[in-house]
């Protein structure tokens, strides 16, 4: 009965050290859509301090738009900006002596590769030697968690603490009023019912197979402590160990 919660930090909140003693993994923003190495290397520093397993957050090159609008690019500049991320990201990570666990790409780009088998293509071939021992997380019944297995890549399957899902299993659109769970109870009965029953219920009251290895919760939310805090205390309430 484990539960891994993950979070994405390193994104200018600044509230990462008052988050990390509850999460189990940490998604870290690498100079895409947020990021240098001051950051990298602060939020590192306290995913280690904190026990959290250190993920690389690698996104479009888009700071203007914090990474979630989609951008048209060549193979060749995606993986100038992809690669680029990702080494500067290794080389502060060699500095403490921790491995990779895992990568999680960020915003528009996570949503475009699990719906666009080209792009998803691309990504993996990018991604591939930088994954030999961490995983790619990924949504389930996605493009890109298809490819990935075929490529054998090691996957873990994300689902979202704090957002509502289409019955397609997308996210409800951040421009929807319904997109974000923002009340603690909410959350947790949303991630215990996942747990539980392998199913999420969806806006439309369907009740759709998912599985999920790892809940995101997001670090930008105004209530993103009382979300961890709660999470956290009462899903070991009911037997789950967070690791």
């Amino acid at each position: 009965m484990k539960v891994d919660i993950n979070c994405d930090v390193g994104e200018g909140v600044a509230n990462e050290h008052l988050i990390m003693p509850y999460i189990s993994s940490c998604n870290i923003a690498c100079g895409g859509h947020f990021g240098d190495k001051q950051t990298i290397d602060k939020t590192i520093q306290l995913a280690v301090e904190n026990g959290v397993k250190i993920g690389a957050h690698p996104s479009f090159p888009d700071k203007e738009n914090f990474g979630r609008r989609f951008m048209e690019l060549s193979k060749t500049k995606l993986k100038e900006s992809i690669t680029h991320q990702l080494d500067l990201f290794l080389e502060r990570l060699s500095l403490v002596q921790k491995e990779l666990h895992h990568i999680k790409p960020h915003g528009a780009l996570y949503n475009a590769i699990a719906v666009d088998e080209h792009l998803a293509k691309t990504i993996v071939e990018i991604l591939k030697p930088y994954l030999n021992s961490a995983f790619l997380y990924v949504p389930y019944n996605s493009v890109i968690e298809k490819i990935a297995l075929q490529s054998d890549i090691k996957i873990k399957y994300e689902a979202f603490a704090d957002r509502n899902y289409n019955d397609d299993l997308t996210l409800v659109s951040r421009i929807e009023k319904n997109a974000l769970l923002v009340d603690k109870s909410d959350v947790l009965n949303h991630v215990i019912f996942i747990l539980k029953h392998n199913k999420v219920k969806t806006i439309s009251g369907l009740k759709v197979p998912i599985k999920a290895d790892t809940f995101c919760v997001h670090g930008d939310s105004e209530n993103i402590l009382e979300i961890v805090r709660h999470l956290h205390r009462q899903l070991q309430k009911e037997g789950f160990v967070i690791r």
